[in-house]
């Protein structure tokens, strides 16, 4: 950077965490341990390396157990669980065995061993189209390279030692590293590795620290010392910004933070049109420790509780006990909201059963979601009881997702039935009428919305996967991602179609995808009819500005011109327009 020293280099990212913060570098040293590989000529050897794995494990769950015990506070205690999550993992059966049995059988040493190992567990993972199951795959190089660190000798330096205001860099951080962040003097952090949905992007969030991740080489033009301007609304990152970029950031923090302000006030109020017309808001999440931040930002429930964070990571399957405690801690920090609980949306090849098939050549469409769970009967009757169990503390909602038929939907319900029965029988209260729905994402759903919604309580469209399966693109293909497009006229019909079948039956009909959450959409998806949306909690406060701005009667008309057009492009232009004369200076001023 001698050369350099002059020259603003700008750098484009994943924001992580909002906010906007100036300052100087410091580089923290989390490079990978490097790996010694080599055989056991003497099989004298093999008992001392399986012991040396055996004792970096132990030190591993010892040091992150002090981390926890140094995580004071609400915020850091409503995250603890990730390092429990870690320690977990280091707890893992199948992590050790399979470790101490290619320390056995390859005769190699235990840092290569462990090396291959993760590397295994990381390929399951990889291969999914899920983006939070990827996203996993950061845990396991945690934990791996904390057991390196422990066999090579290594220490790991803590960032709970920094005394000065500085922005941290870093090829990555655990979330181990994040939680012992002291927010009076780290102003922000920036990592080449990382992803929006990673723990340490969410305890960034929560600790309102702005970040910026996946800048894939940043480390390589920075040195502890530098300037750098850290931009956590747009994902920007400017090393050794001008002055004139600086004052242009510190102009935009200003405005994020009146503009933050703003908003706020809007979190308590409903989601209303200027003519009276009221649509629910709601949160999606994974974890319980977010339902606090989804009531903080104005979520009138939770939209959709993925669950299957409980099934990965571990050589079992979870307790019913296990699902009612997890479950229960959620149902009872959201009320007296409602919490729309969904069962396993999770292929056969992310989780350890005994059943388990040969790999399957395309896992998006084979067996997976509600078709695993009809097939393992006892895993999905566990999940329900847990559901019916939590249903006793609060609102509860059970839906089934990738629902493509009515006997699927029938043949749950049969089952659900069956979990009810056995809970009588074991005089457990729960509620006897909670309510069941089905996710929409499939189009033959679509096709027969109106005979599914005869079959339960409400609809939630999941525009993740309708948009994937209905125009036939790997949306994490970056070949064919440009086709990935939610104005797309069949999109639009689809939902349509399916908030038609819905409310023919007198059911709710809710969206859970990522539509719902694009402020652009809103006039859209209000003139469609839906009943409720459920988004980022971060997102709420704008979401209602914009709804309280709108005319429901304008928005149906919109919608009456959209569905005129054949081309994304030419309902992308409507649209573009309608909301230039509703918000002439843009919706992202608001």
């Amino acid at each position: 950077m001698e050369g350099e020293k002059s020259q603003e280099l700008v750098f484009q990212g994943v924001a992580a965490s909002p906010g906007i913060a100036i300052g100087k570098a410091y580089v923290v040293d989390r490079r990978r341990v490097e790996i010694p590989r080599f055989f056991l000529v003497d099989l004298r050897n093999v008992p001392e390396e399986v012991e040396r794995f055996h004792e970096a494990v132990r030190r591993s769950q010892e040091e992150l157990r002090e981390i926890q015990k140094r995580m004071k506070g609400p915020i850091l205690e409503e995250h603890s669980y990730i390092l429990e999550a870690h320690i977990r993992m280091l707890q893992d059966k199948a992590l050790t065995q399979e470790t101490v049995r290619r320390i056995k059988e390859e005769r190699i040493n235990a840092e290569w061993a462990v090396s291959k190992t993760i590397e295994g567990f990381k390929a399951v993972l990889l291969s999914s189209k899920d983006e939070y199951l990827r996203s996993r795959v950061a845990d396991l190089d945690f934990v791996g390279e904390r057991i390196l660190r422990h066999l090579g000798g290594v220490a790991q330096e803590s960032l709970a030692q920094i005394q000065e205001e500085v922005i941290v860099v870093a090829h990555d951080l655990s979330p181990a590293d994040t939680a012992q962040m002291n927010r009076d003097v780290i102003k922000g952090f920036v990592t080449d590795m990382g992803g929006r949905t990673s723990h340490t992007a969410i305890i960034a969030r929560s600790l309102a620290i702005p970040a910026v991740v996946a800048l894939e080489k940043i480390t390589e033009h920075l040195k502890t010392g530098d300037t750098i301007a850290v931009d956590g609304v747009r994902g920007i990152v400017v090393v050794s910004p001008t002055p004139q970029t600086i004052e242009d950031l510190l102009r935009r923090r200003d405005h994020y933070r009146l503009a933050e302000r703003e908003l706020l006030p809007f979190a308590r109020l409903p989601g209303e049109t200027l003519d009276g017309h009221r649509i629910g808001i709601h949160a999606n999440i994974e974890m319980p420790h977010e339902v606090p931040i989804v009531l903080g930002y104005g979520g009138e429930g939770i939209g959709l509780y993925r669950t299957e964070f409980l099934f990965l990571n571990r050589p079992d399957l979870p307790s019913e006990d296990e699902h009612y405690e997890t479950y229960r801690e959620v149902v009872e920090r959201a009320s007296p909201f409602p919490v729309t609980i969904r069962t396993l949306d999770l292929g056969g090849d992310k989780i350890r059963l005994h059943s388990n098939g040969q790999g399957e050549s395309n896992p998006a469409l084979g067996l997976r979601a509600i078709r695993l769970s009809l097939r393992e009967v006892d895993m999905f009757k566990d999940q329900l009881k847990g559901i019916l169990r939590a249903s006793a503390h609060g609102k509860v909602r059970i839906m089934f997702p990738m629902i493509s038929g009515l006997a699927e939907v029938r043949q749950a319900k049969r089952i659900l039935e069956k979990a009810k029965e056995e809970l009588r029988g074991r005089g457990e209260r729960f509620d006897e009428f909670v309510p069941v729905g089905v996710m929409i994402e499939i189009p033959s759903a679509v096709a027969i919305a109106e005979f599914l919604a005869r079959e339960v309580d409400f609809f939630s469209i999941g525009t993740n996967d309708l948009i994937q399966y209905c125009l036939a693109i790997d949306r994490v293909n970056e070949q064919v991602v440009y086709l990935y497009e939610p104005l797309h006229p069949a999109v639009l019909r689809m939902i349509k179609a399916t908030v038609e079948g819905g409310h023919s039956a007198g059911i709710p009909v809710a969206m859970c995808g990522e539509m719902a959450g694009e402020v652009q959409y809103l006039p859209v998806l209000l003139g469609l009819g839906l009943d409720e949306l459920s988004m980022n909690a971060m997102a709420i406060p704008k979401a209602k500005k914009i709804i309280r701005a709108l005319r429901m009667r304008e928005c149906k008309e919109l919608v009456g011109r959209l569905l005129q057009f054949g081309t994304p492009e030419e309902i992308q232009m409507c649209l573009q327009e309608a909301l230039a004369r509703w918000f002439p200076n843009g919706v992202d001023a608001l």
